[in-house]
């Protein structure tokens, strides 16, 4: 199974924002993991509907959790930003052909390995994954610093 760049993003960007203590600016999420600002406002409007971030309109807006990042599970984000989690096509059951539906062990170990696969995102929290703040936050100083630095000219 693999998550979208969406899930990925999206957990990126919740992240950033635990680790950032003033409001985050679209512009700074964009241009930090390089993605485009349109994509980013994709992956906002899920967040926000999910009420993982709230937005602050504004010459200085941005935004923030909803949240504290430690009431923010892995797994929650993840299902509201996939769209399916179908590993064979037996998991669609309105598309399903197969004559074994319902009796199949295939289907039943995929069905065990999709719910072991949250019970372990269920474990962690977004506070989780920046428990290592201090690094993100230099990571994100460092980013800044040299966005700002001057340009040196070579001679």
């Amino acid at each position: 199974m693999r998550l979208t760049k969406q899930s990925n993003y999206a957990v990126r960007i919740l992240m950033y924002c635990a680790s950032n203590e003033k409001l985050s600016k679209i512009s700074d999420i964009a241009e930090f993991y390089d993605i485009s600002e349109t994509f980013l406002f994709k992956i906002l409007q899920i967040l926000n509907a999910s009420g993982f971030v709230e937005t602050v309109r504004g010459r200085h807006g941005g935004i923030k959790l909803k949240r504290p990042a430690d009431e923010i599970g892995l797994g929650e984000v993840i299902r509201a930003t996939e769209d399916n989690f179908d590993m064979a096509e037996c998991f669609d059951l309105e598309s399903n052909t197969c004559p074994l539906i319902g009796t199949c062990g295939f289907n039943h170990a995929l069905y065990r390995a999709l719910n072991a696969f949250f019970d372990v995102l269920d474990e962690y929290n977004i506070a989780d994954l920046t428990d290592n703040r201090r690094n993100i936050r230099v990571l994100l100083e460092l980013d800044s610093a040299v966005r700002s630095a001057p340009k040196r000219v070579e001679a």
